[in-house]
């Protein structure tokens, strides 16, 4: 019998509809016997304060507390701006401090995300892979998972409908549930 991995999830969208929510929906969905994932929202995780950083904010404490309790991170991040949204950077960066206290140190993380744009997130993924040289997580290199135009491959209810889509999550899902039981 294999062991149960946990891998936490979480979007880099506040937005309820979020199609990258979608995304861990489907992941959720997806998710082999071997595997359980938490999905959380960061909404709750006040900006990142250098004054606060040694008595850290109750939902911050808790945040890192659950990336510390799982064997991988399943990241699903829009892009804004050619890059990372904030939210996202922000959780990363509290994950880290204080200083000689990092949550996110050696964790397997897979990466995915959805746009209404046609590079499917793209550059948002390739500063994500930056950031995690800086905090020592190990992102998976395939499958990428880059959703474009994503209002076409969501029905109403938010559900993904892609079959393309949902066998490359799955594929993801295996991944990583592989790098995290070595």
């Amino acid at each position: 019998m294999k062991k149960q991995v946990k891998i936490l999830g979480f979007a880099g969208s506040l937005r309820k509809a979020s199609y990258n929510r979608g995304l861990l929906q489907a992941a959720h969905e997806l998710m082999p016997s071997h595997g359980v994932l938490e999905i959380i929202d960061l909404k709750n995780i006040p900006l990142y304060n250098q004054d606060e950083e040694n008595h850290l904010p109750a939902a911050v404490a808790e945040f890192k507390k659950k990336v510390r309790e799982v064997d991988a991170i399943l990241i699903a991040t829009p892009e804004y701006n050619y890059s990372v949204p904030g939210v996202l950077k922000n959780a990363i960066d509290w994950g880290t401090r204080p200083y000689g206290d990092n949550s996110w140190e050696n964790k397997p993380v897979g990466i995915m995300g959805a746009t209404m744009g046609l590079l499917g997130t793209s550059r948002a993924q390739y500063h994500l892979r930056q950031i995690f040289v800086g905090v020592n997580m190990h992102p998976l290199n395939r499958p990428e998972i880059m959703v474009s135009q994503a209002q076409d491959k969501f029905d109403k209810n938010g559900l993904l409908t892609d079959s393309t889509v949902r066998q490359k999550i799955g594929e993801l899902l295996t991944a990583l549930l592989a790098a995290a039981s070595q």
